[in-house]
């Protein structure tokens, strides 16, 4: 089958973990035989930041790492509905451009022959309802949201005549234990500050933890305000800054723990998704301990990682994990058992093609 996908980028991984998930995507695709094409704008906000941060050689090494992948980037001259034209299925990114988004829904309901599909990995939905709703879905054959609440609130808008959940998860053929890879240090989060989104619950459950504990910690991420910089060095924590993801699962290697802390919209608004971080470090093997937030669909086993409802809590569960070899493995066995039942990105194209078959899709039943 002909894939084409539209993505903010597929090359860099600046502040966009969308990213992390369709390469892992395009991988499984590309071994079951299938053809993809990824689109990407000229000027995406995420590409632009990932040069300045890493300069030409920032780009090299997305190719090195992922050498069986490739993007092209279009303009303002780019023929969408020829490329449109060309495929069996196009999967169309919610931060694509809504006059591109429109265009394709257009071409599609003037006759296009392909499967149209609209993928929402944000919580724009509820943080940004305008935006998302002022979008022309009309002529979208179905709409993939990466949560169960995500899919709710579109039946409840409207918008999208189908809506289907289809969770993120972890491309297993990067994100696996590494062994024999000394561990340096206590504890590591890979995350962004985000916009105001989780300030309080970082204090919370990271930055005051580490302090009370005395661990060596480290960071990694982008768009940390002087101020989010200045609470980690007072609490002896490490930030390093952006880090690739693909070389993510050599840094979760070197610790023994890390956390996660959900941004707000998704702990308030947007119940049951966890987003990608934890489906990749439970992945990696790492032990994991988790900020509060609902698991409504049931992602996971009790005993894949432990939850703190306090800061306290937190505390007290990072101080058995670093000083606890066996409860560390216990944890990392459980998590990576779940991960390799259930979320992989070979899952979520298993899921893919029977959201297909679903649809009634008669080029997917013959071929996938």
């Amino acid at each position: 089958m002909r894939f084409l996908f539209y993505t903010h980028s597929l090359v860099s991984d600046w502040n966009h973990g969308n990213a992390h998930f369709l390469r892992g995507v395009l991988r499984d695709l590309l071994a079951r035989g299938h053809q993809v094409r990824v689109l990407e704008p000229a000027g995406s906000w995420s590409r632009a930041n990932l040069i300045a941060e890493g300069g030409p050689a920032a780009e090299a090494a997305f190719a090195q790492a992922f050498p069986m992948l490739r993007s092209e980037r279009y303009d303002e001259t780019f023929d969408h509905e020829g490329a449109a034209a060309e495929a069996d299925i196009v999967l169309v990114h919610e931060w694509t451009d809504p006059q591109i988004i429109g265009r394709l829904g257009r071409a599609r309901a003037q006759g296009g022959r392909f499967v149209l599909l609209f993928h929402d990995t944000h919580h724009r939905a509820v943080s940004a309802e305008r935006e998302i709703g002022g979008m022309d879905l009309s002529g979208y054959d179905a709409v993939l949201a990466f949560g169960e609440s995500l899919r709710e609130r579109y039946l409840r808008a409207g918008w999208g005549r189908r809506c289907y959940t289809w969770h993120e998860a972890a491309d297993d053929a990067l994100f696996r234990p590494l062994t024999g890879e000394p561990q340096k240090a206590d504890l590591i989060w890979i995350g962004n500050w985000g916009d105001g989104e989780r300030s309080r619950e970082l204090v919370e459950f990271l930055v005051e933890p580490v302090r009370q504990l005395g661990l060596k910690a480290a960071v990694h991420g982008v768009r940390y305000p002087d101020e989010a910089q200045a609470l980690l060095a007072e609490a002896g924590i490490a930030y390093r800054g952006w880090l690739p993801n693909a070389e993510a699962p050599r840094a979760f290697a070197a610790h023994r723990v890390t956390v996660h802390v959900p941004r707000r919209p998704y702990v308030e608004a947007l119940p049951g998704i966890p987003t990608i971080r934890p489906f990749e470090a439970l992945a990696c093997g790492i032990p994991l301990v988790s900020a509060p937030w609902t698991d409504a669909e049931g992602l996971f086993r009790p005993g894949d990682f432990l939850w703190a409802r306090t800061g306290e809590e937190m505390a007290r569960h990072l101080r058995n994990l670093v000083h606890d070899a066996d409860l560390r493995a216990d944890l990392s066995r459980r998590g990576l058992e779940t991960i390799r039942a259930r979320h992989t990105c070979r899952h979520r194209v298993d899921e893919l093609f029977a959201i297909l078959r679903d649809m009634d899709v008669a080029a997917v039943m013959e071929n996938a």
